[in-house]
């Protein structure tokens, strides 16, 4: 794969706070003028991809700057979403009500687009704006080319199926099987443009560790069953495309919370790493889940499959030492025997939608700087 350690992250990054406003304003069904939108976005865009260049990341995003989250900004192409709904508390909510209420409070305090009340699937799902998908590729392919950047390779990020059937909530299909395999179709549209511009593509499936916590909380076997059908959709949404430049990332919700509640990734891990694509970003710095790169070493993925691991915590404002950093991928590289399958990452992203980063702008760059340091040191060690 590599004779280093490369650098990478989850996807989101933070957005300016005027673009975060024009997000939440629109969001909350306020006015906003399309142009002023389009120019803010297209403007974060080209800031995010020289602070990546400039602070040591190899593969290279958009920070996903022209969405307004991860997977709501769907509303905008899918046909058959509307209303809107409020999904259940996470389980840790439940049990920490006084840290609920901290939440909320703390939320109030700032525009933010939340994700916890999407649209509903009230008619038949399908992709009916894929120039929207193809013009932002455009854009971020504009950026690249606007300076002589020197990434090792491109991704952009898309939700998987699986996210969209558990957090829209299905009221149309007689099946949640038969929801699931329409929006493996309009899905892959946007597998299909992501990966004909040249990026590599990275499917966001929180779902995979959230749900046993939210909508299958206290039903452990039916989240299991869940997660079969979600990994099932994947490899329908994606069959026929190039799995090695197709990568996974799962997580428990991006969220600065207890975590107490979270299925570990022991339970499910044997199921997810079925998914036929070419690695997975998996979350190991946040302190809930640091020490789970030993599943790896009791059940490594297979041979030609990478890990993107988890080293930088997207939801403190600690900087990780570099020694941290290649202390966290020694151990990977060691549990999966491999240094040349393991990546440097980020546990999830810093802005997954916007308003709801919680680590400052100049601290994410730091965090990329001694990324980059930890991998290097890690590299002179494992190669």
């Amino acid at each position: 794969m590599s004779d280093r350690i490369l650098t990478t992250h989850a996807g989101s990054l933070p957005r300016p706070l005027a673009l975060t406003g024009l997000y939440a304003r629109s969001a909350q069904g306020g006015e906003v003028n399309a142009a002023e939108l389009n120019q803010a976005g297209r403007d974060a865009l080209f800031h995010v991809l020289e602070q990546q260049s400039e602070n040591g990341v190899d593969i290279a995003n958009n920070g996903e700057q022209q969405r307004e989250a991860f997977f709501l900004y769907l509303r905008h192409r899918l046909t058959g979403l509307g209303g809107r709904w409020t999904r259940p508390p996470r389980a840790e909510l439940i049990s920490h009500p006084d840290f609920a209420e901290m939440m909320k409070e703390q939320a109030s305090l700032r525009p933010v687009v939340s994700n916890m009340e999407p649209p509903k699937a009230i008619g038949a799902i399908s992709h009916a704006k894929p120039e929207a998908c193809e013009q932002e590729c455009s854009d971020f392919d504009e950026a690249l080319k606007s300076k002589n950047y020197e990434f090792t390779r491109t991704f952009l990020t898309a939700p998987s199926p699986g996210i969209v059937c558990a957090a829209m909530k299905n009221e149309f299909y007689d099946t949640e099987e038969a929801y699931l395999a329409d929006l493996a179709k309009a899905l892959r549209v946007e597998y299909e443009i992501i990966l004909a511009h040249g990026h590599d593509l990275q499917l966001d499936c929180p779902e995979l560790g959230l749900e046993g916590h939210l909508t299958y909380n206290g039903r452990p076997k039916e989240f299991l069953e869940f997660v079969e059908r979600a990994i099932h959709a994947i490899a329908q949404a994606i069959e026929g495309l190039p799995s090695d430049r197709i990568r996974l990332h799962l997580c428990w919700g991006n969220v600065e919370s207890p975590h107490d509640h979270d299925t570990p990734l022991g339970d499910f891990w044997h199921i997810v790493k079925q998914a036929p694509v070419g690695g997975f970003v998996l979350p190991f710095a946040n302190p809930r889940h640091a020490h789970e790169w030993r599943v790896l070493r009791d059940s490594p993925p297979k041979d030609n499959q990478f890990i993107a691991a988890g080293v930088i915590d997207t939801l403190t404002n600690f900087v990780e030492h570099e020694q941290v950093v290649a202390d966290r991928l020694e151990n990977v590289a060691r549990a999966i025997g491999d240094p040349g399958r393991v990546i440097a990452c980020t546990d999830c992203g810093f802005d997954t939608s916007a308003g709801l980063g919680r680590v400052a702008p100049s601290v994410v760059w730091s965090k990329f700087r001694s990324m980059a340091k930890g991998a290097e040191i890690a590299s002179k060690i494992l190669f």
